[in-house]
């Protein structure tokens, strides 16, 4: 085994898991789940059939993470965060062929509690408060907060706020590393 596993975690036969990956108590990976190196799965999470997990992603503990979710390498999720993957459930209603994907790019934050209606993109390096309810795509290195989430600033690779307007153009400086952005009708990139 190249992955660490708590005792009272539950691998399903099948599953796909990368070395130096690290699934805590009370774990639950279902068998065509493909999981990266380099991960940790927090207490009580779950993992459906068909979700790939890239690399280095932190999952903290109580998140579910159900069919037709994609997380791509570095990505975070905060304690208790939601995916959803059917957008009008019903219990009688059978709509498993109704799943709407949602993709999670690299180095994507999502903070503890917040929800991710199916159906979206979040960029890459977004950063999605505690607490936000998110049920349109976010741009990349967008901080969004709230219910619904808005976009309320602009975040670097290494997680400090830009000096950037909202919309319109611009350029500034990660505080903490010197990394240059630009932003221009409405695309947040590194210079």
């Amino acid at each position: 085994m190249t992955h660490d596993q708590h005792p009272t975690a539950i691998v399903d036969a099948g599953a796909s898991i990368g070395a130096g990956s690290r699934i805590w108590h009370w774990v639950h990976v279902c068998g065509g789940a493909r999981i990266g190196r380099n991960c940790s799965l927090g207490q009580n999470v779950f993992v459906a059939n068909d979700v790939v997990i890239g690399n280095n992603v932190k999952i903290q503990n109580n998140v579910s993470i159900y069919d037709a979710v994609r997380l791509e390498d570095d990505v975070f999720c905060g304690p208790s965060m939601v995916f959803t993957n059917v957008h009008n459930p019903r219990a009688a209603v059978v709509r498993k062929s109704e799943y709407r994907p949602t993709l999670v790019k690299h180095g994507a934050s999502l903070g503890a509690n917040c929800t991710i209606v199916c159906g979206v993109t979040i960029g890459q390096y977004a950063f999605v408060g505690a607490g936000a309810v998110v049920n349109r795509d976010v741009p990349d290195f967008a901080v969004m907060v709230g219910v619904p989430a808005r976009q309320i600033g602009w975040m670097s690779r290494h997680g400090e706020t830009l000096s950037l307007p909202i919309q319109g153009s611009g350029t500034a400086t990660c505080p903490k590393t010197g990394e240059r952005y630009v932003l221009e009708n409405g695309i947040c990139r590194p210079e």
